[in-house]
C-alpha cells in the first residue's frame, strides 16, 4: 500500500513529522517530485484563476501523485493548532477542494481532521483514527508511531531554530532518529557566520521554500553573501512575546507567526533588512503586508515586497533582489565608515 504525500504546502514544515509517522507504520510513502514546469502547468490547468499559486501547485502534485502509482493521497485537512488561530479557508477546505477539482479522487484521499491546542500535531490520537480504521493498525501502533514522529519533529525545530533552512533542518533530524532528543540538543551548533548584510525573509514556508514559486529567493540571497532568517529560526515563545503586546491578532495561525517575526526582526539589530515574499491573490497576506510595510517608516528599516505568482519572471525578480542587497550593503558600509548616525 502506498501513500502519496504532494510535495507542496504544509509538506515543507511537517514533512519530517509525516515521513516518521508512516516510516514507523511500515507504510510506503511516494513524495511528489519537486514543484517543475509541468506540475506548476497542470495545477494552473485545473484551478480557477482566483486561487494563489501555492493551491494550483498543490493540485499538480496531486495529479503527478496519481501517475506515480499511490494508492492514497495524503491530504490533511488543517483547522487550528493554537486556540484562537485558524489556517487560511482554503486549508481547511483543501480536501474540498480535490475533492471537487477531481472527483474521482475521492475514494483514495486520506484527509485527517488537524485540530489542536498546540503546534506539536501529536497531540491528540483522534486526528490519526483514520489509519487504524483504513489499514487495520493497532491503537498501541499508532501511538508508538506518533512518538516516534514526534521526537524527529523536536529535533527537526531544534535544528531550525540554531539557523539551518528547512531543507536542512529535515535532513539532519531524520538521519539521528535513533538519538534521544537531550543527545541531538548537545549536538546540534549555532551556525557562526560573518555575512555582510543580514536579511529577515518573510513568507510562508511553501512559497520561499518552493524553489520554483520563489523563483530560488533563498539560494539566490546565500550566493550573494546574505545571511538568511526566517520565521521558524525564532523560538515559538519569542513569537507569541511579540505577539502579546498587541491588541488583536490577524486570526490566521502562520500569518500571525509571520507578523510576529516581521516586529522581532525590526528590534532586531543584526537584521539588516526585511523582504516579504507574497503570492497574488492571498488574502491574509494582503492585510499582513501592509502592516509591515507601515512598520518599516516607523522603525526606519528598509523594506521589500516580492509578489509572485505563476507568471512571475527570474530577471524581474533578480534585478531588485540585487538592488535590495546592494543598499543595504552601501548602506552598512557607509555606517562603518561614520558617515551615518
Amino acid at each position: 500500500m502506498k501513500i502519496g504525500i504532494p510535495q507542496a504546502l504544509l509538506y515543507h514544515y511537517y514533512y519530517p513529522f509525516w515521513k516518521t509517522y508512516f516510516d514507523s507504520l511500515e507504510i510506503e510513502t511516494i513524495i511528489s517530485s519537486p514543484t517543475n514546469k509541468r506540475i506548476m502547468d497542470q495545477g494552473v490547468k485545473y484551478s480557477v484563476p482566483e486561487m494563489c499559486v501555492p493551491i494550483k501547485v498543490y493540485l499538480g502534485h496531486v495529479l503527478e501523485l496519481v501517475d506515480k502509482g499511490a494508492d492514497y493521497i495524503f491530504v490533511p485537512r488543517f483547522v487550528s493548532i493554537q486556540k484562537g488561530q485558524f489556517f487560511c479557508p482554503k486549508f481547511m477546505g483543501l480536501p474540498d477542494i480535490i475533492r471537487h477539482s477531481f472527483p474521482e479522487m475521492e475514494p483514495i484521499m486520506i484527509s485527517p481532521y488537524i485540530e489542536s491546542t498546540t503546534d506539536d500535531l501529536a497531540t491528540s490520537i483522534k486526528q490519526y483514527q483514520v489509519f487504524e480504521e483504513k489499514f487495520g493498525i493497532s491503537r498501541r501502533d499508532n501511538r508508538k508511531a506518533l512518538k516516534n514522529a514526534e521526537s524527529v519533529w523536536k529535533s527537526f525545530r531544534e535544528y531550525s531554530l540554531r539557523g539551518y533552512d528547512i531543507s536542512e533542518a529535515a535532513a539532519l533530524s531524520m538521519n539521528d532518529g535513533h538519538k534521544t532528543l537531550k543527545q541531538r540538543k548537545s549536538e546540534v551548533k549555532e551556525r557562526f557566520e560573518t555575512p555582510e548584510v543580514t536579511i529577515g525573509v518573510l513568507g510562508y514556508v511553501y512559497n520561499i521554500y518552493d524553489s520554483v514559486i520563489s523563483l530560488d529567493i533563498l539560494n539566490r540571497l546565500k550566493e550573494m553573501g546574505v545571511k538568511v532568517r526566517t520565521f521558524e529560526m525564532i523560538d515559538d515563545d519569542v513569537l507569541k512575546e511579540q505577539l502579546s503586546s498587541i491588541p488583536k491578532t490577524l486570526f490566521w495561525t502562520f500569518s500571525d507567526k509571520l507578523f510576529a517575526a516581521g516586529n522581532h526582526f525590526y528590534h532586531d539589530s543584526e537584521i539588516d533588512g526585511i523582504i516579504h515574499v507574497t503570492a497574488f491573490g492571498c488574502g491574509p497576506d494582503s492585510m499582513l503586508g501592509k502592516l509591515l510595510e507601515l512598520d518599516s517608516t516607523k522603525h526606519e528599516k528598509p523594506f521589500m515586497t516580492l509578489r509572485i505568482d505563476e507568471h512571475s519572471g527570474e530577471n524581474h525578480l533578480q534585478t531588485r533582489v540585487e538592488a535590495f542587497v546592494d543598499m543595504l550593503k552601501r548602506k552598512k558600509r557607509k555606517v562603518k565608515r561614520g558617515a551615518l548616525a
